[in-house]
């Protein structure tokens, strides 16, 4: 009965809120309609209100519904415009003007579908190409709520310059840019996506309820924000003290001051700058603990040092084995001075009590500064703190979890799609899975589940492009295994629901940072499943994709689609590097490739007997070098199905 009210309160809410005639957010200045498909056009005015609406040549008519929605739908039209979109009723008159019908593709994901022009290579240089008046681009600003939202609070479209490129999504702008060219028809880049999000939080709930995988998940989901707090809280205790209903008291917690403290099973921070958000703390605000030990010279205790904490300006209370050796706030770079006998030769304990970023405050636990700016030094000695800490929240002070992407499933599927629905589209493009990575097994059902969840939304089955995961992190061997390699095999999996392709981005990684900057091959490469599939050119849109495999004679031949004008081997010396092969006992060992005409064989100079034959299969494989002669690099593959890392890993 509770819930029922509020459902009828929120109507009347929204009632009342579009009693005023107004358009959806998107319906504004300078918008871009999809070409050759019917165009939805909706918003709100008084209840059972009587509203025109007219498109160029083209008028309807709809009455509002009991909240005040009213909803039209107009004829299919060719690429061109400008032209004026205008709505009358009793409660006002409305003119959107500078439509352009042409191709319409939301772009979606996480942070590196967000990176913008200004952050990507060359900006100087692509400013210079940027004056594109019909490329226009759509910012659906960041927002969690726990219903589907019928629309947007912000927006608006930018027409594309080079003054205002920057500012526009990088992979989605080389895509279209390269489009523009090929079709000179108007473009639309309506650009949703969160940096670091979950796909489970793009997820309709509706559509959770209908998948093994996560049905449990969505039937649990609660209707408001402390309850969510409270699920979320009972997570992160989960995670970081192994079990949920451990619940540390302030007695509990003054022990982690005390000498020789154990908090080994704290949680791995290694360098400790950077927000907690990002080192498995999410969202959490309220006072934490830093520790770590510090293995100190006898020469060095006797002086006085200097402790470098980097920056971090709220109320801090500094510990060395089990004493108070500093007690307040310091801006800047902190330099603690510690007089001389606090330390002891041999091992010390150092743990560090502190809140949240004062400025910025919406920072949150965490250092800011270099990894120069943590040490202890004595004079020309010095003891570098840029490793080894370990972290813990205080659960027992009082604390709370900022609302963001990954504390609850759908919410960003609510507030940041949802409100898009029906606005017709060409189609998607998509860049994400770097937070789902250790869940790759999983997102074999997830990713799917999304896209379908996405066309029953829109009742169209709309393109829908990806870029499997570029290189960043490690170039573990095969015998460790990758949690990456595992999500590139889910999304090249994913190339079996219809109207679906990938772009291989792994040669244009960055093993040092997730955020590689080349985002003009990302964009061409998506750019070229789109002319191939969606504009019927007459080009290569794939890289070589691993087909099938024969083994005989202690070698493995390996046939590809997708081989185009030949293979070749993308490297100086002329040979191909990325390939290893195991025999029966399952261990893995880097093998010779050699390209046989369109095949490749692999094989090992001691004479192995091969059974499975993987690529590129870690992180960052960033000397793999297949490729075609198109230039187009080959997808990481492995042809035996043996467990993986990530097997049993569930989203919670």
């Amino acid at each position: 009965m509770k819930r029922c009210l509020s459902v009828l309160l929120l109507l009347a809410l929204q009632s009342a809120a579009f009693a005023q005639l107004k358009f959806a957010r998107l319906f504004s200045d300078h918008v871009v309609l999809q070409r050759q498909k019917t165009i939805p056009v909706w918003g709100w005015a008084s209840a059972s209100e009587n509203v025109k609406v007219t498109l160029n040549n083209q008028s309807q008519s709809a009455k509002a519904d009991a909240s005040g929605k009213w909803m039209v739908s107009f004829s299919p039209m060719e690429a061109g415009g400008p032209y004026q979109l205008t709505a009358s009723a009793k409660s006002g008159n409305l003119t959107v003007n500078d439509i352009l019908i042409g191709e319409v593709w939301l772009c979606s994901g996480q942070s590196n579908m967000e990176w913008r022009v200004a952050q990507a290579n060359n900006y100087i240089e692509e400013k210079k190409d940027a004056d594109y008046p019909k490329i226009r681009h759509f910012y659906v600003d960041h927002e969690v709520m726990m219903t589907p939202q019928a629309d947007l609070k912000s927006g608006e479209w930018k027409i594309c310059s080079p003054e205002t490129v920057g500012n526009f999504t990088a992979v989605g702008f080389f895509f279209a840019r390269e489009l523009y060219k090929k079709l000179n028809i108007p473009i639309g880049l309506l650009h949703s996506s969160w940096g670091g999000s979950q796909i489970e939080g793009w997820i309709s709930r509706e559509a959770m309820l209908t998948n093994d995988e996560l049905k449990t998940y969505a039937q649990s989901l609660p209707d408001n924000w402390a309850d969510a707090d409270k699920i979320h809280d009972a997570k992160t205790r989960k995670n970081l003290l192994g079990i949920e209903s451990i619940n540390p008291t302030v007695d509990d917690e003054r022990k982690y001051l005390e000498p020789n403290y154990d908090f080994s099973k704290w949680l791995s921070a290694g360098n400790p700058l950077g927000q907690w958000d990002w080192k498995g703390v999410w969202m959490f605000r309220g006072n934490g603990y830093m520790a770590r030990t510090i293995d100190m010279p006898g020469d060095m205790t006797v002086k006085e040092t200097t402790l470098g904490l980097g920056i971090q300006d709220n109320q801090n209370q500094i510990y060395i084995n089990g004493n108070l050796v500093y007690e307040g706030i310091e801006k800047g770079v902190r330099k603690i001075t510690i007089p001389a006998n606090t330390w002891k030769a041999g091992s010390n304990q150092l743990i560090i009590k502190f809140g949240g970023m004062v400025n910025p405050s919406w920072y949150g636990l965490g250092l800011m500064g270099s990894a120069d700016d943590l040490y202890v030094s004595a004079g020309t000695d010095k003891i570098s703190l840029a490793n080894s800490w370990k972290i813990m929240p205080s659960f027992a002070d009082k604390h709370e979890y900022v609302h963001s992407s990954n504390n609850l499933g759908t919410t960003i599927y609510n507030s940041m799609i949802a409100p898009l629905v029906p606005f017709a589209i060409k189609g998607a493009l998509w860049y994400q899975g770097e937070s789902n990575a250790g869940r790759a097994y999983q997102y074999r059902k997830s990713f799917p589940l999304m896209i379908n969840d996405w066309r029953k939304q829109w009742k169209d089955d709309f393109s829908f492009y990806f870029v499997q995961l570029s290189s960043y992190g490690d170039y573990q061997t095969s015998n460790q295994g990758s949690n990456w390699g595992e999500l590139r095999e889910a999304q090249t999996m994913t190339l079996s629901l219809p109207k679906t392709g990938m772009a291989v981005t792994t040669d244009v990684g960055n093993p040092k940072d997730i955020h590689p900057t080349n985002k003009q091959d990302v964009g061409h490469r998506l750019a070229l499943n789109a002319l191939k599939f969606d504009y019927n050119q007459d080009v290569l849109h794939s890289g070589p994709m691993y087909e099938s495999a024969k083994f005989e004679d202690g070698k493995a031949t390996l046939s590809f689609k997708y081989v185009g004008k030949g293979l070749i081997a993308k490297d100086k010396f002329g040979y191909l590097k990325g390939f290893e092969i195991a025999g029966e006992d399952k261990v893995f060992y880097y093998a010779k490739a050699e390209i046989i005409g369109d095949k490749v064989v692999v094989y090992h100079p001691k004479s192995m007997k091969p059974i499975a034959v993987r690529y590129a299969w870690a992180d960052a494989p960033d000397d793999a070098n297949l490729f075609n002669a198109d230039g187009l690099p080959a997808s990481p593959f492995r042809t035996d199905d043996w467990k993986g890392l990530t097997v049993g890993k569930k989203f919670e």
